[in-house]
């Protein structure tokens, strides 16, 4: 890619700290979408408000420069000095972000508890990244079916999945496979697929309302999307410059508040555009909510048995 190959002549020659800082910038999703909206909205603040203290270039988002699965090793490698990034997309570089869906309390509490500087070291051990903010807190993920089920058994049905829900949905019997997010469509309108996993929120502005029937209620996990900066980078920043940053962070986590609100409104409209929910009852809804959980930590458990303990003290309530 064009693109590419100029960022990675930019990066042969690590900038120096002079009056103007430039820090490349990517989104691991798709540009413009509400899953880089915040980053985006977050980099015009800092281009405001920066000052003489450093810019942000953003080279863009969702495939366009890189494949999003190659954004994590750009940022350990310093091609892209900012990132924001699903945990999902780099787990071939650090097993354990595949926990992250699994917090069970607020970035916040996260901080006082002493597990957000846990997993900040392991970032810097293994991605060569500083771990800055986390965005989408608050928004859960849900089952979205062409076909009615009365109880939580996929057997025999054909589950587009990525890896946030992979264990849980196999769990459940389905057959899984991988597509890109914009082969989705079609995959479900040939019946190549039964269904798929997603957040609550963006169903209609994939496009995907147009062709799926039913949303399984409740929903699970936590939607987690992180601000990397690589660690080189970080380094080379003064004080000034990283506390900007951590303003910055705690700006766009801040943003998470809103998620109710926007949950409630995006199930206005998939019940609008004919999206009928499928609820199970109380005590079959409470077990499925621990089966999720429970297969994600297993998972966790067998790629990292070292850490899988202290993230799960750290992440459960």
């Amino acid at each position: 890619m064009a693109v590419l190959a100029a960022i990675l002549m930019a990066s042969t020659a690590m900038p120096a700290l002079a009056e103007k800082l430039v820090l490349k910038a990517v989104s691991a999703l798709p540009q413009g979408t509400r899953w880089s909206a915040n980053f985006e909205a977050m980099i015009k603040r800092v281009n405001r408000e920066a000052k003489d203290l450093f810019r942000i270039n953003y080279i863009g988002g969702g495939g366009r420069v890189m494949s999003p699965f190659e954004v994590g090793n750009a940022v350990r490698t310093g091609v892209i000095h900012i990132a924001s990034v699903p945990g999902a997309f780099y787990t071939n570089l650090m097993p354990e972000a595949d926990s992250f869906k699994l917090l069970e309390i607020t970035p916040q509490e996260l901080r006082k508890s002493g597990g957000w500087d846990f997993i900040n070291k392991l970032h810097q051990e293994k991605v060569n990244a500083y771990y800055l903010a986390r965005q989408g807190y608050g928004i859960p993920f849900h089952l979205y079916l062409t076909k009615k089920i009365d109880k939580p058994d996929l057997t025999g049905l054909k589950i587009r999945v990525t890896p946030v829900y992979r264990a849980f949905f196999t769990g459940m019997g389905a057959t899984v496979m991988r597509t890109k997010p914009g082969d989705v469509f079609t995959a479900l309108e040939r019946g190549a697929v039964d269904g798929y996993g997603w957040p609550i929120q963006g169903v209609n502005e994939m496009g995907w309302h147009e062709v799926t029937k039913y949303r399984v209620d409740p929903g699970f996990y936590n939607v987690e999307v992180n601000i990397l900066i690589n660690l080189d980078m970080w380094k080379r920043m003064n004080s000034e410059q990283k506390a900007f940053m951590h303003k910055m962070g705690a700006w766009v986590e801040a943003l998470n508040s809103h998620n109710a609100r926007i949950n409630r409104e995006e199930a206005s409209i998939q019940a609008a555009a004919g999206i009928k929910v499928i609820k199970f009852s109380k005590s079959v809804s409470e077990q499925y909510i621990k089966d999720a959980y429970a297969a994600g930590w297993a998972r966790v458990m067998k790629d990292s048995p070292e850490n899988g303990p202290t993230l799960k003290k750290y992440f459960a309530k």
